[in-house]
C-alpha cells in the first residue's frame, strides 16, 4: 500500500484564498508529527483514524508523502445513515472503506491559499475525480465544506471537512 500512496503524480491547484477557519499554532514548518499521528492527536478525528487503522492505511499515510488529506470529522462519520460506519469496518468490506478512505487523499501538499478560485477536478490516491470548489467565500470538496484548514504536519496537510466523501 505505501508504494501505492508514494508512486502517485502531486495534483496542484493554485492561488486562491476562502473564508475558512485556520488551525490555531500550527506552523508549517515546526510540526513534527505524521498525518496519522497528528489526527490521533485531535479527538474530533478519532473515528477516521479508527477507520484508516481498520482499513490498514495507516503505515501509508505515515509515509513520505506529502499527501493533502480532507479528513471528515466525527460529526462527518455520525451523519452517514445509521450503521454505515460500523459495517465498513467490519473485515469483509475492508475493500470497500479503502476505497472511501482514498477518496479523501491526494498527492502533494495542497494549503488552502493554493486553491484557486472557481472549480477544479483533482485526482484522488483512489484514483477516482472530485470536484474542489473556491466561491471566494468557502471551499468544498466532493461536496463537503472545509471547517478548519491547514493542519500541517510532517508528511503534508490535513482539512477538516463537515461530510464524508462517497463514491458515486
Amino acid at each position: 500500500m505505501k508504494k501505492f500512496f508514494a508512486s502517485v503524480a502531486a495534483t496542484a491547484l493554485f492561488v486562491g484564498g476562502a473564508g475558512v477557519a485556520f488551525a490555531d499554532s500550527h506552523s508549517e514548518m515546526s510540526d513534527k508529527k505524521d498525518i496519522v499521528e497528528t489526527a490521533s492527536s485531535k479527538e474530533d478525528f478519532s473515528t477516521l483514524v479508527t477507520a484508516v487503522s481498520e482499513a490498514g492505511l495507516v503505515e501509508a499515510l505515515q509515509g513520505d508523502g506529502p499527501f493533502t488529506v480532507f479528513a471528515p470529522t466525527n460529526d462527518a462519520f455520525a451523519a452517514l445513515p445509521d450503521g454505515t460506519v460500523e459495517t465498513l469496518l467490519m473485515d469483509e468490506n475492508i475493500d470497500q472503506l479503502q476505497a472511501i478512505l482514498k477518496l479523501h487523499v491526494v498527492a502533494g501538499k495542497i494549503k488552502s491559499k493554493d486553491i484557486a478560485e472557481g472549480t477544479t477536478e483533482v485526482e484522488t490516491l483512489g484514483g477516482e475525480t472530485i470536484e474542489v470548489v473556491n466561491d471566494g467565500h468557502s471551499i468544498t470538496v466532493g461536496g463537503a465544506e472545509v471547517i478548519m484548514a491547514d493542519v500541517y504536519t510532517s508528511n503534508g496537510v490535513i482539512h477538516a471537512i463537515d461530510g464524508v466523501i462517497l463514491p458515486e
